[in-house]
């Protein structure tokens, strides 16, 4: 059997501070508590970033609800030269798995004194379950009351909160584009009748959209049919590639954008905070690791007695070294995986303990009415867990360098002088 390194077993000892006297016992402490910082700063960060995406999950979860993966239009905002081309060049893509025509456009829709803008959206309620979660779910009864020729029409739950209008009731959609009359230019006017509202769970999209049949919508804005395609991937993550395969296979002066470039801003902004926290959280591991410099440097002055004796003993200076970078590096596993195992394990039950959080403290974190998110959402990502230990650990190993160079450098008959 191979003998384990002598650096490593005292190296090990001296982490477990040795001799049980009053000085041994305050040395001890301060590896606890770095110990410790290590822990509670990687576990801090492991939590903050799986709830960051999350977040940014069931954000990205309910936008796309409504907004499709890629979406093919004409330029200009004109009606699509041949449709059913479209369609079937981009149903040829094997990451296709669903396509269905629109048209979009933006109106004024009033109720009343009451007026909002709002961004009408055309479509075929037969199809538009291949393109998205919307029309496949429980609202997919609300949508297939679109019934082309009755100009009816589905508003978000936000948008006709704010009109004050309820199923059956009837609005006027003014178009942006007026006709021409003896009287001048007066703009389009074509009442509507609301068969019903949708909760995508998004407030952008609930206070700002309406669904319209596509036949209804080509007639109102005067368009000899639709103005686009959406379609929906295999992989939401593979948008922007197979928007650029795309853009050169289909015919025609066809435009594309896929849901990244729809909402770049917002998307770009969350990885930003998301690096920030990152950074921010780090320099709490940093600090802790960096308390080993002080424990180190203690353990170093109490055991000059030992190092000299190991020197005298034939220890070589890197041996020397080598023991007081194992009892720093020691410290810097055991709390990498004391922060690991606390983070994964909260970051897995944030929904079992933000609400025993809450019941205990009668508050609500993520109030419905504001955030609408009743529930902490936790991603945990290897993309994010995998640095964060590295870092720690890199961390309590460069913190360990100075401290065990020094004690290297111990010279043996001036430690031994006084003992």
């Amino acid at each position: 059997m191979k003998q384990i390194p002598y650096e490593l077993r005292i190296g090990w000892r001296y982490t477990r501070a040795g001799r049980a006297t009053r000085r041994n016992g305050f040395i001890s402490f301060i590896s606890g508590v770095s110990m410790l910082g290590i822990a509670l700063g990687v576990a801090a960060l492991i939590i903050v970033l799986s709830v960051m995406n999350g977040f940014q999950k069931e954000v990205r979860d309910r936008m796309l609800g409504v907004v499709s993966h890629i979406e093919i239009y004409a330029a200009g905002g004109q009606a699509l030269p041949d449709v059913q081309q479209t369609l079937a060049q981009a149903k040829a893509n094997p990451q296709v798995i669903g396509a269905a025509p629109f048209i979009a456009a933006q109106a004024l829709l009033a109720r009343g004194e009451d007026m909002r803008g709002v961004m009408v959206r055309g479509i075929d309620p037969a199809l538009e379950h291949e393109v998205t979660d919307l029309a496949s779910g429980a609202q997919a009864a609300v949508l297939a009351q679109l019934v082309p020729g009755e100009f009816g029409v589905v508003l978000g739950a936000e948008l006709a909160r704010s009109l004050g209008v309820r199923a059956g009731d009837k609005v006027t959609l003014v178009a942006p584009s007026g006709q021409v009359t003896p009287a001048g230019v007066v703009p389009r006017l074509k009442q509507m009748s609301v068969v019903g509202t949708f909760d995508s769970g998004h407030f952008e999209y609930d206070s700002a959209m309406a669904f319209a049949h596509v036949e209804d919508t080509a007639k109102i804005f005067r368009l000899e049919g639709p103005s686009g395609v959406r379609l929906k991937l295999r992989d939401l993550h593979q948008a922007r590639q197979v928007a650029d395969e795309l853009s050169k296979t289909m015919t025609g002066d066809l435009l594309l954008r896929d849901w990244t470039r729809q909402n770049r801003t917002w998307f770009a902004a969350v990885q930003v905070e998301k690096r920030m926290m990152f950074i921010i959280l780090t320099l709490i591991v940093a600090v802790a690791a960096f308390n080993l410099v002080s424990t180190l440097v203690m353990t170093v002055t109490d055991k000059r007695a030992d190092i000299a004796i190991l020197r005298t003993l034939g220890a070589s200076p890197g041996s020397i070294m080598g023991i007081f970078v194992v009892q720093g590096a020691m410290v810097g596993v055991i709390g990498t995986l004391a922060g690991l195992l606390l983070g994964l394990g909260v970051a897995f039950n944030i929904d079992v303990i933000v609400p025993a959080l809450e019941h205990a403290l009668g508050a609500s974190f993520l109030p419905k009415d504001i955030y609408l998110i009743s529930r902490m959402p936790s991603d945990p990502q290897q993309a994010d867990i995998v640095p964060v230990a590295l870092i720690s650990l890199l961390m309590a190993f460069v913190a360990t360098l100075y401290p065990s160079w020094r004690a290297s450098q111990v010279n043996p008959a001036e430690a031994l002088r006084y003992e």
